[in-house]
């Protein structure tokens, strides 16, 4: 039998940066995220990194069956591509973000919507660990798509992916230039458009969601823009405690998310 010689970590394919994202790829890390990558979007993969740990068998077979490259790395390595403080588990993958990101436009073209049909817009946020986990959520309770502007929002990085336990490979996400008219485009198919916003007019729990739903996530700090919130059909608020002033923008995406599932999860 052949004995397995991998290919050592070249130095020079680090990463020069302190994130995990540029705009040719993204440094994937850790187990569970390689594995989703590896079951739903094999084709976002490039490239892989293994310490000698992680490198099993098994592990192994699945990745030369796919035609996907991989080298055995260093503690040191590791450093050099995502940084000291990302948990990567011994496994570090390159992946395509074009392969993971599709156009507005192409995403229309084949969006059929109905009452079961839920989107979620992130309206300039810019902490990878709320985009993440909304993506999550937006995965957890069946939404068609996560629609992402293109400026001033934070992107698709490694973060993102870790945070999400691998879910952007589960859920469509979806390239947005110009916020309002992506949202005045989607009304005019039909979508019922909500706002979430802390002193909202209407609670959540008397909200039927009984047509196409396009929720929008505001900033972490000044919410959903004016413009935008203008253009909202219904402005969304979550009962709470008056002891708690406001939830943060993950845990708010989580909460109507759920309260949409009840009427449309079985």
């Amino acid at each position: 039998m052949k004995k397995f010689r991998p290919r050592k970590f070249d130095k020079r394919e680090r990463f020069n940066g302190r994130t995990a994202h540029n705009q040719e790829k993204i440094y994937m890390y850790g187990r569970h995220a390689l594995e989703e990558a590896l079951a739903k979007a094999p084709q976002t993969v490039r490239k892989v990194f293994l310490s000698p740990e992680a490198a099993e068998r098994d592990l192994r077979d699945n990745l030369s069956k796919r035609g996907i490259p991989f080298s055995i790395m260093k503690a040191k390595d590791a450093t050099h591509l995502v940084g000291k403080e990302a948990t990567h588990q011994g496994v570090i993958a390159v992946v395509d973000p074009s392969s993971l990101v599709v156009d507005f436009n192409a995403f229309k073209r084949n969006l059929q919507p109905t009452e079961e049909t839920i989107l979620v817009l992130l309206d300039e946020l810019t902490d990878p660990q709320n985009v993440g986990a909304i993506i999550r959520s937006a995965a957890a309770f069946g939404a068609a798509g996560v629609l992402i502007p293109e400026h001033r929002q934070a992107p698709i990085t490694g973060a993102v992916v870790k945070v999400s336990a691998g879910m952007v490979f589960s859920v469509p996400l979806v390239s947005i230039g110009n916020v309002n008219y992506t949202v005045t485009d989607l009304k005019e198919m039909g979508f019922k458009t909500y706002g979430l916003v802390m002193n909202g007019s209407t609670n959540i729990a008397d909200e039927k969601f009984d047509a196409p739903t396009l929720f929008i996530v505001g900033n972490e700090g000044r919410g959903i823009r004016e413009k935008t919130l203008e253009l909202c059909d219904v402005r969304l608020r979550i009962p709470m405690d008056p002891r708690c002033e406001s939830l943060n923008a993950s845990v708010s995406a989580a909460v109507v998310l759920y309260q949409w599932s009840v009427h449309h999860l079985k």
